[in-house]
């Protein structure tokens, strides 16, 4: 059971997507700020 373990997280390591050295990100503006929305409802509500 163990090396059946083995080869499958060696299966899902070369799966990853690995294929070159790392590069930074581009520099994207920064967007600052909050922004808070949405609804709750708690309890019975009927709607005539």
């Amino acid at each position: 059971m163990k090396p059946l373990a083995a080869l499958m997280i060696l299966t899902l390591l070369a799966a990853c997507g690995a294929d070159g050295a790392p590069t930074p990100p581009k520099d994207e503006p920064v967007k600052t700020g909050i922004t808070i929305s949405g609804s709750a409802r708690a309890g019975i509500s009927k709607t005539f």
